[in-house]
């Protein structure tokens, strides 16, 4: 059985609110919406409301658009040399508020406070990664047809952004979009996620403090569709950008459309595991329950198919149920606990109706499967593992998004890259193997954005983060992470 907290009632005890901001963001100043509008915040580990939030209005999403604009002529004058230092003075700050910051984040979001600290340590290297690329834009010089004629071409910042970010990552996800937009010049407008937007409200305060110039970045908090509709009817906006659902993206590059406004989607993905016979079993059980399970499985390139050559299935099980056995379930402001709350009751029951899905195709739950036994209250779900999952189940062809791992077994490399690719999403992939013959073979043909091998810590600040099909478009991190918020200009001289 899943580990829980020995004392339940310490699971229900309403924890009490953590100071935060909880107004829009507008200008460089705080302010409520503009008729006092606001909407609530519920702890997912409580169910208790924690703070109420401002509700922008059509007039407030204006005022944005307005210090958007204003804000950009100033801000891509600014010397690449500033800008870098002012990112760099963020993401200090960040570092020094690492601790308060967590409070907020778990509070808000529900994962454990360390996986809090580790998620606000990698927001502030995206600072600090994108303060070196501010003043590495390169343009080129092209030779021309004739000695008499001068070819370059320059950098330049897109234009004021719209960005609009999920709640599974509430610090990294925004400064995904804020640091490279920011780095290359342009003002942004975040439309963090509504069940935990007081995260990002702090990583504006810490640009604030840092320096950044009013209205350079702005964060607006409500409802997403009034507010999204709004920003991208209007011409200020150059770029929209996302990190969500499918369905989301959909949606908004339909929006993005009527105004020929750029666009990067990082979308949802179903990241296939391939477990090759030769592989080094007990660190590859270790490493997917760890992988898995982080965030209570809501992460986008979460490991959530595992393909599991027939001659060490059995074995693999072995190992990864006695991992998740020992995994301790509960609030995530509990030091010890391993996997918190799911983000709310919508997420439990849709994670319940796949397991049982499954289970009704004759999945097999060697470990969980329903709600983790113990407190009353708040979106938990046990860790759980299913064997023998057909390829026709549900959670197979459809993203989990939750605390939930269902294997099956395979017998040829070629049968298992056929099937890790046959669903229509490539966000990411990855692949234990000892052999460096199988790992190239597997790396180059799974189709995805990115590969991990005999690991599944894929992100990080200097690589590029993205997905192919219909997980989405555009790179986040990288070098490539800056060139999608600038545009190339071609000048082209006779003299």
């Amino acid at each position: 059985m899943v580990a829980l907290l020995s004392a339940a009632t310490a699971a229900v005890t309403p924890s009490p609110a953590v100071s935060a901001a909880n107004q829009l963001f507008i200008g460089g100043s705080w302010r409520d919406a503009a008729d006092g509008g606001t909407f609530e915040l519920v702890d997912p580990a409580t169910e208790q409301v924690v703070d109420r939030v401002a509700r922008a209005t059509p007039s407030d999403v204006d005022a944005t658009l307005h210090a958007a604009r204003s804000a950009f002529e100033v801000w891509r004058q600014t010397a690449a040399w500033e800008r870098s230092a002012v990112l760099r003075r963020g993401a200090a700050l960040l570092h020094e508020r690492i601790e308060q910051m967590a409070a907020v984040l778990t509070q808000e979001q529900g994962k454990p406070l360390a996986e809090s600290r580790a998620e606000l340590t990698a927001t502030a290297e995206q600072l600090d990664w994108h303060a070196d690329e501010a003043r590495r834009i390169y343009g080129r010089v092209v030779d021309g047809h004739t000695r008499d004629v001068r070819i370059s071409v320059l950098r330049q910042p897109v234009g004021p952004v719209a960005a609009f970010t999920a709640w599974n990552f509430p610090a990294l996800l925004p400064m995904r979009k804020i640091a490279p937009a920011l780095a290359a010049g342009c003002s942004i407008v975040l439309k963090p996620a509504e069940e935990a937007p007081r995260t990002a409200l702090a990583l504006g305060q810490a640009l604030h403090d840092a320096g950044l110039p009013g209205g350079t970045l702005n964060i607006v908090t409500g409802d997403p569709g009034p507010i999204a509709r709004q920003l991208l009817a209007s011409p200020v906006i150059r770029k929209v950008t996302l990190t969500g659902s499918i369905p989301v993206g959909r949606e908004l590059l339909r929006l993005a459309a009527a105004n020929l406004t750029a666009a990067s989607m990082e979308l949802g993905g179903h990241a296939p595991v391939l477990v090759m016979a030769d592989a080094d079993l007990d660190a590859a059980a270790e490493a997917i329950v760890r992988g898995k399970f982080r965030n209570g499985g809501q992460v986008c390139i979460s490991p959530s198919r595992f393909y599991v050559h027939e001659r060490v299935a059995e074995r693999v099980l072995e190992l990864v149920v006695g991992h998740v056995e020992r995994l301790l379930v509960g609030p995530g402001t509990d030091e010890a606990v391993q996997v918190g709350p799911l983000i709310n009751r919508k997420r439990v029951d849709a994670v319940s109706e796949l397991v049982d899905e499954a289970v009704s195709r004759g999945a097999t739950v060697r470990v969980g499967g329903g709600r983790a036994p113990g407190p009353s209250r708040g979106y938990f779900y046990a860790p759980t593992i299913l064997d023998g999952v057909s390829d026709e189940a549900r959670m197979m062809r459809e993203e989990p998004f939750g605390p939930v791992a269902p294997f099956t077994t395979f017998a040829s490399t070629d049968e298992a890259l056929r099937r890790a690719n046959s669903v229509p999403y490539g966000l990411a992939g990855y692949v234990f193997t000892r052999d460096l013959r199988t790992a190239h073979v597997v790396a180059e043909e799974l189709e995805v954005g990115m590969v991990g091998v005999n690991h599944l810590l894929l992100a990080t600040a200097e690589a590029p983060f993205g997905g192919v099909k219909q997980s989405g478009f555009g790179r986040e991190g990288g070098i490539e992470g800056i060139e999608s918020y600038t545009v190339a200009k071609c000048v082209n001289v006779l003299l």
